[in-house]
């Protein structure tokens, strides 16, 4: 499947108590240059007007494939993973979205373009990219982070890639993270899983350097945006409180539920990170560094090395 106007695009939102801002995504949507085969929702028991809005959407555009399910209720994470596990085999490419960003008309297309172009079907192929960081009207926009240093396994391990609002996957990477699913218990959040299993396996991920959509900041964002002071201090603190090892050990957890999936030197890498962690300094400090274990930037770098020396890993 290489014209990417045929690829057939399923949409992935999962819903929460989303009324506020979810019809400002819905339109969103429709304002796509290349429109969904598909939106596939799942409402994980909202108790506001969500369902409604979703219900009026659908009316309004008869000419739209719109499918409304239930959710696991067993919170963000899990809503999402039954999202893959419910996307049909006809869909080429699925879309991950939130319930109140706003997209950008092009974002379909780049990423539904960068999948067809990379020419490699039966591999695993994540596609995501930046965003424009903004409060809950859209306004004092920045720009997210770029991406310093490669998107590796090494990298995915101990700190996540993008925001899942960006991410789009190919048939494949779907299939395997659908299958995946099923092993995973418990998560921290469903887009980093998605980046750990899709390097873990051998699967490549595009990086886009343009900014795909408007990303809201509020009180309901778990990680959110990592910039300005506000920000660093934020998660330094939960370096310091113990979150970031909590973190690490729920992902190590998911990633051993699936490790006969990871090629041999991601799962040798996964055991020494999983093991060394709990042992001296010195040893978490080599670990470390013969690993190549790596966050981005040079604070990422330095925060890892504090993180290995406090025994918050």
């Amino acid at each position: 499947m290489n014209d990417t106007a045929a690829a057939k695009i399923a949409i992935l939102l999962a819903t929460y108590n989303g009324a506020a801002a979810l019809r400002a995504q819905l339109d969103s949507y429709l304002a796509q240059s290349q429109p969904p085969a598909l939106i596939l929702i799942s409402d994980d028991g909202s108790n506001d007007g969500t369902r409604a809005i979703i219900a009026d959407f659908a009316a309004a555009h008869p000419d739209i494939r719109i499918e409304l399910h239930d959710g696991p209720r067993m919170g963000a994470a899990q809503n999402f993973l039954s999202l893959l596990r419910q996307c049909p085999d006809w869909i080429d490419i699925a879309a991950l979205s939130d319930q109140d960003d706003v997209w950008l008309p092009e974002k379909l297309r780049r990423g539904a373009r960068a999948l067809t172009e990379a020419a490699a079907p039966d591999r695993c192929l994540l596609y995501c990219g930046r965003s424009w960081e903004c409060d809950g009207n859209l306004g004092n926009r920045r720009l997210s982070r770029g991406l310093k240093r490669p998107a590796t396994f090494r990298h995915a391990l101990v700190q996540n890639l993008a925001g899942g609002n960006t991410m789009m996957l190919n048939r494949a990477a779907l299939d395997l993270l659908r299958d995946a699913s099923h092993e995973a218990r418990k998560l921290v959040v469903h887009d980093w899983w998605i980046y750990q299993i899709i390097t873990g396996t051998g699967g490549r991920v595009i990086f886009d350097d343009a900014p795909l959509l408007f990303y809201r900041q509020h009180g309901g964002n778990l990680i959110g945006a990592n910039r300005g002071f506000q920000a660093k201090q934020k998660r330094l603190k939960m370096l310091v409180s113990g979150r970031f090892r909590r973190w690490n050990t729920v992902n190590i957890s998911a990633l051993n539920a699936s490790a006969f999936r990871l090629t041999a030197e991601n799962r040798q890498v996964l055991r020494v990170f999983s093991e060394e962690r709990n042992r001296s300094v010195l040893r978490r400090l080599r670990m470390v560094w013969q690993t190549g274990l790596y966050r981005q930037g040079m604070q990422g770098s330095l925060s890892l090395y504090l993180a290995a020396l406090l025994r918050r890993i």
